[in-house]
C-alpha cells in the first residue's frame, strides 16, 4: 500500500517558539552545535491502490485546505513512498 507523505512547516519569516525552545534546551543539554530547530507537521496517507494524479491534486487540495494554515504554514513537501514529488507544490497560491 502506497504512502503519501505531507510535510508542513511554519513560514521561514515567522517566529517557531517550539523550535526557540528546543534550541535553547539542547544548548542546556550541552548540545550548542544546533543554532536554530523549527518544528513541524507530517502527515502519512496510505492510499487504497494506485497513485495518480488525481489522488496528488487530492492530497494538495486537502494539505492547502485543511492540513496547514496558508497565514503562519507552508506545505514544504509532498512524497510518495520516499520519493519527493517533482510538481507537488505547483500551483500553490501561497
Amino acid at each position: 500500500m502506497p504512502t503519501i507523505v505531507v510535510d508542513v512547516m511554519p513560514k521561514a519569516e515567522l517566529l517557531d517558539p517550539q523550535g526557540k525552545a528546543t534550541t535553547g534546551a539542547l544548548a542546556r543539554l550541552g548540545h550548542e552545535k544546533f543554532e536554530n530547530v523549527r518544528i513541524g507537521k507530517r502527515f502519512e496517507f496510505q492510499v487504497a491502490g494506485e497513485v495518480t494524479d488525481a489522488v496528488l491534486d487530492e492530497v494538495r487540495q486537502v494539505a492547502d485546505d485543511i492540513l496547514s494554515n496558508g497565514v503562519i504554514e507552508d506545505v514544504v513537501a509532498i512524497s510518495v513512498d520516499g520519493a519527493p514529488v517533482a510538481d507537488a507544490l505547483a500551483g500553490e497560491a501561497r
